[in-house]
């Protein structure tokens, strides 16, 4: 890759960096939620500014393209975005399911207590 290349891909990095932060600053986005966005721009940071750094960890790793790598360990830093979205979707719903459930019933109190009252 070109330096120009290097120095787009770190602005772009530290671009999703300040975009994160300043996400969690106005309160749009949590802490706990940002946490994998900010380890995947501070990789991209890293890989960005010591390039060779990548190319060692590929080779020691096995992997023939620095790019593959970076692939690779995206999609990872995206497989456990998606993990805990689906837990937190989980518990969402099964708040909402019981929240339902004490509705529901604080209803079927509330009729017999109107009933009761205009026998």
């Amino acid at each position: 890759m070109t330096p120009t290349a290097y120095v787009l891909g770190v602005a772009v990095a530290l671009l999703a960096f300040i975009v994160v932060l300043e996400l969690i600053r106005r309160r749009r986005l949590r802490e706990r939620h940002a946490i994998w966005w900010l380890v995947a721009t501070a990789l991209a940071v890293l890989a960005g500014i010591f390039p060779g750094a990548v190319a060692w960890i590929a080779d020691a790793a096995g992997v023939v393209l620095p790019a593959n790598l970076i692939f690779f360990v995206s999609i990872g830093v995206l497989a456990l975005v998606c993990i805990q979205q689906s837990v937190e979707l989980t518990e969402l719903e099964s708040e909402t399911r019981v929240l339902a459930e004490r509705v529901a019933i604080l209803e079927v109190r509330v009729s017999a207590q109107e009933r009761d009252t205009h026998d």
